[in-house]
């Protein structure tokens, strides 16, 4: 389907590429004021269906929440024993409190241009499954005593209404050009931090390692979500099919698309193997979504992994990775 930006108009030149740019993001500002309502209550519902599923990992540590009572160990300081619970047995009990260091997150949800591409094999563009996985994961970090943030565009809270905040600050910076950028904004990390990534990550990926090492060097944990519509890795057309940059600005024809498949293919699958490669050096994770699945599936798989890292979430439980799939080409 091709887009009528970049055509002229039947009386004559249509509009120049700076005005076509910022009716675009006016455009696209306003959809996303009137989808975001529709959004944070997709992400509340995930995000309640994911949390059914997950059991607190609750272990010692500094705190102020009971946990348990354990028998004292030879070698221990005396100081530990509860000596009331410890009266009332032949044995002596150290009350142990639940481990209660909260952590930061910092979430980026990429809602450039090319995210908005939906095919006809997907019921949500990437650009929306991005937000709703951005805004859910929010929700769940938040209610686990995290602390939370916009990667670049808003300090860390764990208030309840953090979720509401985020949303409001993509909304407010929907048409800023910072935002508009397909690569994670630079930014000042907390060392030990966590980030998260929403995106197609389909930018070249000596681009997307160099902005990343940033985060890396300064010793911050980080969880590459990859959106991908399903035609962007299958590429199941047929016969003359015409391509549109996102602005529409630049177009390309093939006669035969189905004669290209194997080659694009290879092609896609190598650069996500560069984008796993990237990533185990980082001693990050990579996970694929394809948008023609439910937006649970990377949800749980995602909070399973924080599960895994070394700083490691009490409100995590200790199960093994649920089954996340998912994956961007040139709009039809």
């Amino acid at each position: 389907m091709a887009s009528p930006l970049g055509r002229k108009t039947p009386g004559g030149e249509g509009p120049g590429p700076e005005t076509r740019r910022v009716l675009a993001l006016e455009r696209e500002a306003v959809s996303l004021v009137d989808r975001m309502p529709e959004l944070l209550m997709e992400a509340a519902r995930i995000a309640s269906t994911v949390a059914q599923g997950i059991h607190g990992r609750r272990r010692a540590g500094p705190g102020e929440t009971f946990w348990q009572f354990r028998q004292y160990q030879p070698g221990e300081n005396a100081n530990l024993v509860d000596w009331r619970r410890s009266a009332s047995s032949d044995h002596l009990y150290v009350r142990e409190r639940e481990w209660e260091a909260a952590h930061t997150l910092y979430l980026w949800p990429d809602v450039s241009p090319s995210m908005d591409f939906k095919s006809h094999l997907a019921p949500i563009s990437k650009r929306d499954r991005a937000l709703v996985l951005a805004l859910a994961s929010a929700e769940l970090l938040v209610r686990g005593g995290e602390r939370v943030a916009l990667l670049a565009q808003m300090l860390p809270t764990a208030s309840r209404n953090a979720v509401t905040r985020i949303a409001e600050t993509i909304v407010a910076n929907a048409n800023s050009q910072h935002v508009q950028k397909s690569l994670p904004p630079n930014a000042g990390l907390n060392r030990f931090s966590g980030v998260i990534l929403f995106s197609d990550f389909l930018a070249p990926v000596h681009a997307i390692r160099e902005r990343l090492e940033s985060y890396a060097g300064n010793g911050v944990g980080g969880h590459l979500v990859q959106i991908i519509d399903p035609a962007e890795e299958t590429l199941p057309y047929q016969g003359r099919t015409e391509f549109l940059t996102p602005s529409g600005s630049q177009r390309w024809v093939a006669d035969r698309v189905e004669s290209l498949r194997p080659k694009y293919q290879a092609r896609f699958a190598a650069h996500r193997a560069e984008l796993a490669e990237m990533t185990k050096r980082f001693g990050w994770s990579l996970l694929t979504h394809h948008t023609d699945r439910p937006a649970s599936e990377p949800l749980l798989s995602l909070l399973m992994r924080l599960n895994g890292s070394a700083a490691g979430y009490r409100w995590m439980s200790s199960s093994s990775d649920a089954v996340g799939s998912g994956h961007k080409e040139p709009a039809r």
